[in-house]
């Protein structure tokens, strides 16, 4: 569900913007109060985490199309909801900048959308009601699944009513709409399974951690090391080599947009001027676009079909390097975030 700039106009990207920025201000401030240094690292190793799961699309059977891992519910089990947008921020924010994964007019619309409603709506109306206050694992997983439906369903939603104020006549309400949510549906059931398993995982590794994050207790005395230490490796694994086996097939934005428009990308109003100063920022800041190494153009002719399985060094190293940015970004906010201890001691006496 990364939106490319061609599918927002600048007034509706904008406004996203600024109702992401809104909504970064209110989750800096209450992740401030909260105030949990035991947080820190684990914000780091989530992010680098889920930026490698986002690279592992997997096919839809009997579609054409794949998907992947949005991650908003995951982090916002392990970390809370305020801290779970933070990082999904800059998620997307290093895969938008260093990636050239989505546009950066539309970043503020996909942070929104793959942030807001899992951590908002998602997990305190759907999951935390299904998995009740001692959750097992059947209600683990029925929890996971029906959170992370609705809130993809609610992001796909959102994608359709951002294109259509954006003027996209190529992509009408009725037939986009008819098209995103039921393939968002199905992508939803695999991504509800594999959440479902990180937190078993969790629950098996320290079964104190999600209780504490759900009541926003502190972490502080809690043994984080089996957790950070399984997430760190699952991350290393899926961007260094799993990626490899990523679906070659369109993902479910790119799918509808097909069966809509009948081809996978959309002009839209790319000749703008804030469309033409995105763009050309992005291409100074992606130094390895599309998880590769730049390349020099090639001649003009038939594109050969791609290879499956990908086995590639670039692809290894994108896995690995923006894992590790993303690492740094997300942790270095929750440093930043820390409140200061007031120093109480009185001054010694002269």
């Amino acid at each position: 569900m990364h939106m490319a700039d061609a599918l927002i106009s600048p007034a509706v990207g904008g406004a996203l913007w600024v109702a992401t920025a809104a909504t970064t201000v209110y989750c800096a401030k209450k992740v401030r109060e909260e105030s949990d240094q035991g947080k820190v690292p684990l914000m780091g190793v989530t992010g680098a985490f889920i930026f490698a799961a986002q690279m592992i699309n997997f096919t839809i059977p009997g579609t054409g199309s794949s998907g992947h891992l949005g991650g908003g519910l995951i982090l916002a089990l392990l970390l809370g909801p305020e801290a779970a947008f933070l990082v999904m921020a800059s998620v997307l924010g290093v895969q938008a900048l260093f990636f050239a994964d989505g546009g950066l007019l539309a970043l503020g619309a996909n942070i929104f959308n793959l942030g807001f409603f899992p951590a908002f709506i998602a997990l305190p109306f759907v999951y935390r009601t299904i998995a009740g206050a001692a959750p097992t694992r059947g209600r683990v997983i029925a929890a996971s699944l029906a959170a992370v439906t609705v809130g993809l369903q609610l992001g796909a939603f959102g994608v359709v009513l951002e294109t259509v104020a954006s003027g996209i006549s190529e992509l009408p309400f009725s037939a986009f709409v008819l098209a995103m949510q039921p393939i968002h549906l199905a992508i939803g059931i695999v991504e509800g399974l594999v959440t479902a398993g990180v937190v078993l995982f969790v629950m098996a590794a320290q079964p104190d951690m999600l209780a504490r994050i759900s009541e926003r207790k502190a972490l502080s005395g809690v043994r984080l090391k089996p957790v950070l230490i399984g997430l760190a490796i699952a991350a290393v694994v899926a961007g260094g080599a799993l990626s490899w086996f990523a679906s070659v097939n369109p993902d479910g934005l790119e799918w509808s947009m097909e069966k809509v428009a009948g081809k996978l990308e959309i002009e839209g109003s790319a000749g703008e001027a804030v469309h033409a100063a995105s763009a050309s920022l992005q291409e100074r800041t992606a130094f390895m676009p599309d998880y590769g190494f730049k390349s020099a153009a090639e001649p003009a002719g038939e594109e050969a079909a791609p290879a499956w399985p990908s086995v590639d060094a670039g692809t290894s190293v994108a896995g690995v390097v923006g894992g590790a940015i993303t690492l740094a970004v997300a942790a270095l906010i929750g440093l930043a975030l820390r409140r200061k201890r007031p120093n109480t001691e009185a001054p010694a006496a002269s």
